[in-house]
């Protein structure tokens, strides 16, 4: 027997020969074939089990049965009337067995002649495509119906050749699990026709207004050519370019045999009969933010959805009416009333949808300011402080922090009652301070805020961490209803069972700590910063500026609404003199005046024979006079808030009493402001001497 070299041999070969195998410390030797082999067999199933995992998680048969586009859903207001339509146009899948045979030939003989007789892949139309790419110049596609399902169902349509892999890939695993039949249905009910159209029976309702079970041979050819490219030959609006391409359909049904030339030639092209729905926008701030909601109640449904939201399309006018009449100037406005239950019934989320879409409701996160302070002294009254109780309102400073009074208005002691009207900075950090910052971001969390609350941070007192309105809004919702955390909902409020199992269960103040806090906000309204926003009806709420007066907001409710508004600026500019006392307060107002029944007070109406017109104003939010308090202007009148030697006044004085050019207080407004405040000193000089003289025996 031919000897082989020492370094040929391997163990099976000396066992064979009789010899022992190797051990100790010889080298080892050559593996035998069998071992590779095997080897070589187990990594390839090991790649095609791995293949077959990542089919099954990238290419989910499943997903060929989902719409690619969500279907259409038109929003209504809770009276019924139509506020919004949004989505494709999608309906049910067609089933090939009861289709026309002439509608499955029109799509074969354009996309795909041997589509019943290949494997996802046609090597013979892919090079009939490329040569014809050579030759003519022409763009020709070789992609089976196979490859354009695996293509727009699970792909991108960018075109690499690693896209083009996947998709050849993806084209095989369809063919492996589904019938022909399945393949095509799949396609003809997901395919994109133009005019936000997807499946065969959606276009067909919307261009001919019939189920694709009835569909004409004309009808059957222009549908088919629409898939060349469906929106630069859509019929709506290229008839001609539709019907040339329906006659290129016509003749790939006589090259294949599904047609003689004769009939072809015969075939008139079809009217269309397009039945438009109502023109309905398809967004506005509102709408934008119930979409999601409205998509999750259904998912994967092919059929259009029409859902009832809780919008009163009355509010929603009124919110419109009082930011129209507010003097907002380049300040952006945003406004959410709900249901103390989180229903949403009114939604402005910016002056102009047109313009600029960013919902400043929802989306939006900025500083609350004082409107915050509302869960420093919930967490003080659950500790046991009562309204009546004092504090120091004298300036301090805590760590490298100095917090300051608007105004510098400060006083050895407050109470906490008002020091939550007057907005009291220095007051609410030392209660912060007093209570700790857990029981307040406990107290936070617990009303829904989901805000960054840093630990030992003594500013979180004064509102620097950033909300949105709508969460805010929902906050002060929990305690109108006593019952929080409240989720703002576009639709009907769930069931209290679906409530406790999605956010936990909800919680309630005590009767007295309820009964203390309204006490507070009312006080805020009445007789603190808010006296703007004042009703006839019982109303409560808190005021907010932040740092530089960046943010302005007024929080409240009243009756069964809750209400909040914000202004400024997009670039989170300082605002030029606006605070949450003014601009945003007098929205609220005239919102909830108009919401709940009241009637605003008359604009006085200009005197032709008099010397002095009455004040038409613009909104020049609060005007500082020094010790005494704030001037605004309010219905032809001049309002000064604060207090004289002490005592609280509400004084109001008449544009006559004024003696006040309205046209040059527009037009200059600096020097005006001086004026004002030089004739208001000497009305309030007139009232002091007034008062003392009714003081003497």
């Amino acid at each position: 027997m031919r000897s082989l070299p020492p370094e040929d041999y391997d163990e099976e070969d000396l066992a064979l020969e009789g010899e022992e195998p190797n051990s100790g410390s010889e080298p080892k030797k050559r593996r035998g074939k069998r071992w590779y082999i095997a080897r070589i067999l187990a990594g390839l199933l090991l790649a095609f089990l791995l293949l077959i995992g990542w089919l099954a998680v990238t290419a989910p048969l499943s997903k060929s049965l989902q719409p690619l586009s969500p279907p259409q859903i038109t929003l209504l207001a809770a009276d019924g009337t139509p506020i919004a339509r949004n989505g494709a146009l999608v309906e049910a899948p067609v089933e090939v067995t009861r289709l026309p045979d002439h509608v499955v030939d029109a799509f074969l003989a354009i996309e795909d002649r041997r589509f019943y007789d290949h494997w996802g892949i046609d090597p013979r139309g892919m090079a009939r495509a490329l040569w014809t790419n050579m030759t003519t110049g022409r763009t020709e596609g070789g992609s089976t119906i196979t490859q354009q399902l695996a293509k727009f169902t699970f792909l991108s349509s960018k075109q690499t050749l690693g896209r083009k892999g996947r998709e050849m890939l993806i084209a095989f695993w369809l063919e492996a699990w589904l019938t022909k039949d399945e393949i095509l249905q799949r396609y003809l009910s997901n395919a994109y026709f133009g005019d936000n159209t997807y499946g065969l029976r959606a276009a067909s309702l919307h261009y001919f207004h019939r189920q694709p079970e009835r569909l004409t041979l004309a009808q059957s050819a222009m549908l088919a050519g629409l898939m060349k490219a469906p929106s630069a030959m859509a019929p709506s609006r290229h008839y001609d370019r539709a019907e040339a391409r329906m006659r290129v359909v016509l003749k790939a049904m006589v090259d294949a045999g599904y047609l003689t030339a004769k009939e072809a030639e015969a075939v008139r092209a079809p009217a269309l009969d397009i039945r438009t729905a109502s023109d309905l926008p398809t967004g506005t701030y509102f709408a934008d933010w119930a979409l999601p909601q409205a998509r999750a109640l259904e998912e994967n449904s092919y059929s259009k959805q029409t859902y009832t939201t809780t919008l009163d399309a009355r509010l929603q006018a009124a919110a419109r009416r009082a930011i129209a009449r507010a003097a907002l100037g380049k300040a952006q406005v945003a406004l959410v009333a709900m249901r103390p239950d989180g229903e949403v019934v009114a939604m402005v989320g910016g002056k102009d949808y047109a313009k600029t879409p960013f919902n400043r409701a929802t989306q939006a996160r900025r500083q609350p300011g004082s409107t915050f302070k509302l869960f420093v002294y919930l967490a003080a009254l659950e500790e046991g402080w009562k309204p009546d109780d004092t504090i120091a309102n004298t300036p301090f400073q805590t760590g490298s922090y100095r917090p300051e009074n608007s105004g510098d208005r400060y006083s050895p002691t407050i109470t906490l009652e008002d020091a939550f009207a007057r907005s009291s900075n220095v007051a609410a950090v030392r209660l912060f301070d007093k209570v700790g910052d857990k029981a307040v971001i406990d107290m936070a969390r617990s009303f829904g805020i989901t805000a960054p609350l840093p630990p030992g941070d003594p500013s979180m007192a004064l509102g620097t961490a950033s909300v949105s309105l709508i969460e805010l809004t929902s906050a002060y919702a929990g305690v109108a209803g006593n019952r929080f955390p409240v989720k703002p909902t576009a639709f009907p409020a769930e069931e209290e069972g679906w409530f406790d199992g999605i956010l936990g269960k909800r919680h309630s103040l005590s009767g007295r700590v309820h009964e203390d806090i309204e006490k507070m906000l009312r006080a805020a309204i009445n007789r603190g910063t808010g006296r703007a926003a004042m009703l006839k009806a019982p109303n409560f709420g808190k005021t907010g500026t932040s740092q530089e007066n960046r943010d302005a907001l007024f929080v409240g409710y009243a009756g069964d609404l809750v209400v909040g508004v914000w202004v400024g600026n997009d670039d989170n500019a300082p605002l030029k003199g606006v605070s949450g006392g003014s601009v945003p307060a007098r929205i609220w107002r005239d919102f909830m005046r108009e919401a709940l029944g009241e009637r605003a007070a008359p604009t006085p109406r200009a005197d032709p024979s008099g010397p002095v017109q009455p004040l038409d104003l613009p909104d020049l939010g609060d005007i500082p006079l020094g010790d005494v308090g704030n001037l605004r202007f309010e219905n032809g009148q001049a309002v000064i808030s604060g207090q004289i030697d002490g005592n609280p006044i509400d004084l109001r004085i008449d544009n006559g009493g004024l003696k006040i050019d309205s046209d040059r207080l527009t037009e200059e407004l600096g020097r005006a402001r001086d004026e004002v405040q030089r004739d208001v000193q000497r009305s309030l000089e007139e009232a002091r001497r007034d008062q003392g003289t009714s003081q003497q025996p």
